[in-house]
């Protein structure tokens, strides 16, 4: 088993910043990739970035390219999305998500992930 634990999230006005943060505890941690994940009202889960396991691959959805930055720390067990430029349409609860794997490809899909954090809420007003 593996504990996520989001942080970070708040409200801020369009064009400011916010860092997320995601704890894990249970594992090793530099064995899983990760992901951040972003759900609005009335809306799916959607994908928002991803890391393999050593941090050497990441990648992103085109809405938030040049805008956000996944990275992680394997000292610290956790995983950080900074968030730059912040859009009303980013609005949303934020979760990570973890899947024990040592590819060097990323994951993409809800499904592919095993863990989940509770969620963290960003609110950007316009």
């Amino acid at each position: 088993q593996v504990q996520l634990v989001e942080s970070g999230g708040g409200l801020v006005q369009a064009g400011g910043s916010l860092r997320l943060s995601c704890a894990a505890s249970g594992r090793t941690f530099s064995n899983y990739a990760m992901g951040w994940f972003r759900q609005a009202p009335g809306k799916e889960r959607e994908f928002v970035a991803a890391i393999n396991w050593t941090g050497g691959n990441t990648y992103y959805v085109d809405s938030v390219k040049g805008r956000f930055t996944i990275s992680r720390d394997n000292a610290k067990n956790t995983v950080y999305l900074q968030m730059n430029s912040l859009k009303p349409e980013d609005t949303a609860v934020y979760y990570c998500a973890a899947v024990l794997s040592q590819r060097r490809t990323v994951l993409t899909g809800p499904r592919g992930y095993d863990y989940w954090g509770q969620g963290t809420q960003v609110t950007v007003s316009s």
